[in-house]
């Protein structure tokens, strides 16, 4: 748990995936295309992957647990809350206060 509280606040976006995530892929292309420079962490392809895969499902309360959507330190959810935010007009404003851009 401490490895992904510590990832977590380095960075105003950081998302936890897996490679073959294609969830995942549809959050962070969304990111992308609002220029956030998002911290991706692939748990496939870190060496505490597994440690950290654990530590998430009991913080999202799901398994699999990706992917799991941190902005400005706080899990904010995974792909539905994300695209929920943004159609809401609410995500903008919400990265804009983390410091992930300056819309």
């Amino acid at each position: 748990m401490d490895k992904v509280n510590k990832l977590a606040s380095q960075r105003a976006v950081v998302v936890f995936s897996t490679s073959s995530c294609c969830m995942s892929h549809s959050v962070t292309s969304l990111f992308s295309e609002l220029g956030v420079n998002a911290d991706i962490h692939e748990l496939d392809k870190e060496s505490q992957g597994r440690e950290m895969e654990r530590a998430l499902v009991k913080l999202m309360g799901r398994s699999p647990p990706v992917p799991a959507v941190f902005i400005g330190g706080r899990l904010v959810g995974s792909t539905e809350k994300i695209m929920s935010l943004h159609l809401s007009g609410d995500l903008i404003p919400l990265l804009r206060n983390a410091g992930a851009i300056w819309l």
